[in-house]
């Protein structure tokens, strides 16, 4: 009877972990926040890339996400053992005007929010790049949480907005709960091939949305012109990378030229860019979360130079740090390295607070 009772006290045991695990599969499989699947026309025009093969997106040349040498493993314990200054140990509160959002103006303002979120206005024509208002960059709400003064800004306060800037669908560059918020408020969002599937899921109208491959060209209803621009960086919200295009971005107004960069490793394409569309009045490129363990995806802060220079830019603002703990760098480190190398190479770097707008 014992050895009944005991066996059948096992299996409900295994009953119990495997519907547990079966429910977490199914709420990770069909929660909001991973983004949709592409539809068959989205499964079309993204077969019809000469960017993608074997179904995933590539980058011209061979790009790896670790080094042979690395691990995930490996990375994971070295995040474990921390980092010395990895995180800001004051809390503060930086300066915030809403009223000079609510302002047309003439020629360029702008006002970065920490990591890659900066609101432009160039000539009246208001726009926004990969805006992430959450607590945290990441699906699982106490994991990657941004640094204590940085999220003092509400979306709520962002006036309306002519033109949304996406670079790819990582959880530090499109948020779900952002998007939720500003999408009624946005005219116009331009994305990458495939991440109009993550956009659709959450609601936001179809005629909202243009997509992008690379070195595709749009004249925005604002006068603006946005063209889609190679970046050596990868993509995904889920298990499988590279299904979505990732991309930089050219703005041109009728007096001003502008990059954004996204998310992108050194490469040729900046170069090529710059021969293409530069010069630059103002560059906005990323100088955090670097690491030997994946040199290829990010700039280190002196590549941020050398990329800048490649463009032909004038002004820089280094992006992607200031926000977000992604690396074992310590926090400060990618702006100091940046203004060294800057000034080495007699460079305009402009370092901003968040939230404070800065005329150009």
């Amino acid at each position: 009877m014992f050895k009944n009772f005991f066996v059948s006290n096992t299996t409900m045991i295994w009953y119990t972990i495997l519907l547990t695990f079966a429910i977490l599969i199914l709420a990770i499989r069909y929660h909001p926040v991973f983004g949709g699947k592409p539809d068959p026309d989205s499964l079309d025009r993204a077969r019809k890339s000469p960017n993608f093969r074997n179904g995933v997106f590539h980058y011209p040349e061979p790009t790896i996400v670790f080094n042979k040498e690395s691990s995930m493993f490996k990375t994971m314990r070295e995040f474990m053992t921390g980092t010395e200054n990895g995180r800001p140990d004051l809390l503060e509160t930086l300066p915030f005007d809403k009223q000079n959002f609510l302002q047309n103006k003439n020629g360029l303002t702008f006002t970065w929010f920490g990591h890659s979120t900066v609101l432009l206005n160039i000539n009246g024509a208001v726009i926004l790049t990969d805006p992430v208002f959450s607590n945290n960059a990441s699906p699982v709400p106490f994991s990657n949480k941004c640094f204590n003064y940085s999220n003092q800004y509400d979306p709520d306060l962002l006036p309306d907005i002519d033109i949304l800037l996406i670079s790819h669908d990582h959880y530090d560059h499109l948020d779900y709960k952002t998007i939720r918020k500003i999408h009624p408020k946005v005219k116009t969002i331009y994305v990458p091939l495939g991440i109009e599937a993550h956009l659709l899921h959450w609601g936001v109208p179809a005629e909202k949305i243009r997509i992008a491959d690379w070195w595709d060209q749009f004249i925005d209803e604002s006068g603006l012109t946005i063209i889609s621009t190679p970046a050596k960086h990868f993509s995904g919200r889920g298990a499988k990378r590279n299904t979505t295009l990732w991309c930089s971005f050219v703005i041109q107004a009728e007096n001003k030229k502008l990059f954004f960069g996204g998310d992108s490793g050194y490469g040729k394409h900046f170069s090529e860019i710059g021969e293409k569309y530069g010069p630059f009045d103002f560059t906005m490129l990323e100088c955090g979360q670097y690491n030997k363990n994946w040199p290829h995806i990010h700039l280190f802060p002196e590549q941020t130079v050398k990329a800048h220079l490649d463009l032909k830019g004038d002004k820089l603002l280094p992006i992607h740090w200031g926000k977000f703990k992604q690396s074992l760098h310590p926090w400060d480190e990618p702006i100091k390295r940046a203004k060294a190398e800057a000034e080495k190479k007699g460079i305009r770097l402009l370092e901003v607070k968040i939230g404070k707008m800065t005329t150009i």
